[in-house]
């Protein structure tokens, strides 16, 4: 890479980064003001009064007169800066009043503390205990499930003096509205500014409605679809190989095209409309020269965002090198840079899913590397294409040749895939060092347990465009597009690939079934989501300019596009809560660490909570993080930051903390006759030894529930009692204390 490419490098890395974070102090920002504002009025729970539901709609109506607005100024080039605030606010503000309206009466988030939000509530109460990176449940280990999004989730609340289970709700709302902006940032710079925030506001709808309630998932789910544009630009890249093939030609326009001078536009703003180029021979797809996944080559046309000049009526292409119009454009992944932008900002992204969520990162993964593959077949096919009869009679015998070219096409897109690789594994390996460390001297290690599951969903090819609902005609309008588009738009490609990644991955999760395991497919789907919703935001856009154009430029037909466009969008938004309706009622009826339902309903058990706490603290005289307990209550651990004998289940179990002996060793000492029986077992357990036993009572006796895998079964897991007889803790050295309908038990050392 020359000085001079390295410099442009720098300076289009530093100036998305820039605008990356001004976008996310805008995001903090509105879902702060909108958070502290929902919670000065006592609202009345959102399961019982419709109240919370009209105030989300006002809300989301105001969100999209923010986005209509930026949109407006970005297509008449007016108050630049202005109109991305307003985008950033919108697209924040969205998100704040989807998600954060429906639970302004309870400080828990989507599911409550119930499920899967039980563990990961637990992760982050132990992440804000100590920012060590430490197991969720078991003492002296470190984590299996990646850490990130909790990590920084456990800052956020020492910052804000909030227990971990407290600062869940706003923190997950607030990460989401940052991807959300990022996202954006993102799309502003592969393609016009006005199209990115529609896109990304289609993107965030559906993100927010399938995706929230895994909100460490939302926000990578979010950020994908420009990922996957600007890896498929860093990858593919016809332009150049157009050069090394016929350098002669490279420059000049074919027979029969035309030069179209382009408008005047703004430094860093995409071309209006583009044409289409492919390199010289070939037959393979064409090349979107301002489709920015490629700008070694602009075109421009009438007809604003057109990437292919044929479907406007128009067959004239420019081409031009990069110390041409190409240069001139600043700030997009793929043209000043040679494409290295977007093998950075890829490397990164894969970087953070890997910390943030193990699956969606390995899909990720799964998909570039399909890129590659694609691209690297692409390139292959480019050569041979364009070896014409004369060049291959001249050239017959020059097999070395040949190879060689075949051999710089497959390895252009292998240097850069092994570079993604290298600043991923500097971005996310950090995080899974002390368990990587720990597993090489690990005899035994229990895997496979966390694919153990398969729903209905599972055993399905997801197919939304099939569903007659708005998300279903977007989804269907989206699927067109990308075949219409698949040899004409870099976009197209990029989120064909995506889209095809998302069906070979289940396909392989449902061939996992003979093995014993899956690949847990079914929780791609939002991913899908996401994808299908960028391309039917595009069909709708193009399609629309298309009826348009083929009913001679009705004057009104613009108008009748936006309204259609705007119903739609708000008739889907206003329908979110709906579809969340499960999760916010959960959130509305499980009982929080205060000990109240927001519901004003009786709480649950967990209103002992806070004094079994102080049993504890002042009985083993220690803190909870030094504490080691006992309990089929695991929701104790969610609330408190106490470490755990046994986890909620195998699957969200670390695979070092042998589950299934530790169940079975439990079950061994409800079995022991004394005391001094029960306290030498406890010794000689080759893990740490309970300090507590935390129980329900049972008549005489004691217990606890626990948790067994029992996959291919749906539901996976079987719950069974395990009963331990009071008599083996009539001991001076066990301190026993009923609080409500639990039996607290503290071993005395």
């Amino acid at each position: 890479m020359t000085t001079s490419r390295g410099a442009r490098l720098g300076r289009q890395v530093g100036a998305g980064i820039g605008e990356a974070v001004l976008a996310t102090v805008v995001a903090v920002l509105v879902v702060a003001l909108g958070l502290v504002a929902f919670s000065l009025v006592n609202w009345p729970a959102f399961n019982s009064s419709n109240v919370l539901r009209a105030l989300t709609t006002v809300g989301q109506v105001g969100a999209t007169v923010l986005l209509a607005v930026s949109i407006t100024l970005l297509r008449l080039r007016r108050a630049r800066w202005w109109a991305k605030l307003l985008s950033w606010a919108g697209i924040s503000a969205f998100v704040t009043v989807t998600l954060g309206l429906p639970l302004a009466a309870t400080k828990l988030y989507l599911f409550g503390i119930s499920v899967d939000q039980e563990f990961r509530t637990e992760y982050l109460t132990r992440l804000t205990d100590s920012a060590a990176l430490r197991d969720m449940t078991y003492a002296d280990m470190p984590p299996f499930y990646p850490a990130g999004w909790f990590w920084f989730g456990g800052r956020v609340a020492n910052v804000l003096e909030m227990d971990g289970w407290e600062v869940f709700k706003p923190y997950a709302i607030g990460s989401i509205a940052v991807a959300a902006v990022v996202s954006l940032v993102l799309w502003s710079r592969l393609i016009r500014a006005d199209w990115a925030v529609g896109v990304t506001a289609a993107i965030t709808a559906v993100g927010v409605t399938y995706a929230a309630p895994e909100a460490y998932g939302a926000v990578i789910a979010i950020l994908v679809p420009p990922v996957l544009v600007m890896a498929w630009g860093a990858l593919y890249r016809p332009a150049e190989l157009a050069r090394r093939i016929s350098p002669a030609s490279a420059g000049a326009v074919r027979p029969g095209s035309t030069r179209a001078p382009g408008r005047g536009r703004s430094a860093g703003e995409p071309v209006a409309g583009t044409a289409t180029t492919t390199p010289a021979g070939t037959s393979g797809p064409a090349v979107s020269p301002a489709d920015p996944a490629d700008r070694q080559t602009v075109a421009t046309e009438r007809g604003a965002g057109n990437e292919n000049p044929s479907a406007a009526g128009s067959t004239g292409a420019t081409a031009a090198r990069d110390s041409g119009a190409a240069g001139k454009i600043a700030g997009l992944p793929g043209a000043t840079a040679g494409g290295w932008a977007a093998v950075l900002g890829t490397g990164l992204f894969l970087g953070l899913a890997a910390t943030f969520y193990t699956l969606y990162f390995a899909f990720a993964v799964f998909t570039v590397v399909l890129m590659a593959v694609v691209a690297a077949g692409l390139g292959v096919r480019a050569r041979y294409a364009a070896r014409t009869p004369r060049r291959i009679a001249a050239q017959q015998g020059a097999v070395g040749e040949k190879i060689q070219g075949i051999g710089r096409a497959i390895g252009a897109p292998l240097l850069r895939l092994v570079v993604m690789g290298v600043i991923t594994a500097l971005v996310g390996l950090p995080v899974f060092v002390p368990f990587l460390l720990r597993m090489l001297d690990n005899p035994k290690l229990e895997s496979g347990g966390a694919f153990h599951y398969l729903p209905e969903a599972g055993s399905e090819l997801p197919l939304p465009m099939a569903e007659f609902s708005l998300l279903g005609g977007l989804c269907l309008i989206g699927v067109i597009w990308l075949v219409l588009r698949a040899n004409s738009s870099r976009r197209a490609q990029s989120l064909g690939l995506g889209v095809i990644a998302v069906y070979l991955w289940s396909l392989l999760s449902m061939l996992a079934t003979v093995a014993g395991s899956t690949l847990l497919s079914f929780r791609l789907e939002p991913v899908l989501l996401v994808l299908l919703a960028a391309a039917g935001a595009f069909g709708f856009v193009e399609g629309a300019r298309a009826v348009y154009q083929a009913l001679n430029e009705p004057a009104r037909f613009r108008w009748v596009a936006i309204v259609l466009a705007t119903v739609g969008a708000l008739a889907y938004c206003q329908n979110i809560p709906h579809v969340l309706a499960p999760e916010i009622t959960t959130a509305y009826t499980d009982t929080d660490g205060d000990g109240n339902r927001a519901d004003q309903r009786d709480p649950a058990a967990v209103r002992h909570y806070h004094h079994i706490d102080d049993a504890l603290r002042a009985q083993t005289g220690r803190e909870p993080s030094e504490n080691v307990v006992l309990t089929g209550d695991t929701t104790f651990l969610a609330y408190y930051p106490y470490f755990g004998f046994q986890g909620l289940t195998s699957h969200y179990a670390n695979p070092l903390a042998d589950y299934a002996d530790r169940s079975a060793t439990i079950e061994a000492w409800s079995e022991l006759e004394t005391p001094q029986e029960l306290l030498d077992a406890m010794a000689a357990a080759p893990w740490r030894a309970p300090d507590a036993f935390l129980f329900r009572r049972s008549g005489d006796d004691y217990t606890l529930r626990l948790a067994a895998d029992v996959y291919p079964n749906d539901p996976n897991v079987r719950r069974y009692t395990v009963t331990f007889p009071a008599a083996l803790f009539d001991d001076p050295r066990f301190t026993t204390t009923d609080i409500g309908p639990f039996t607290l038990i503290v071993v005395k050392r």
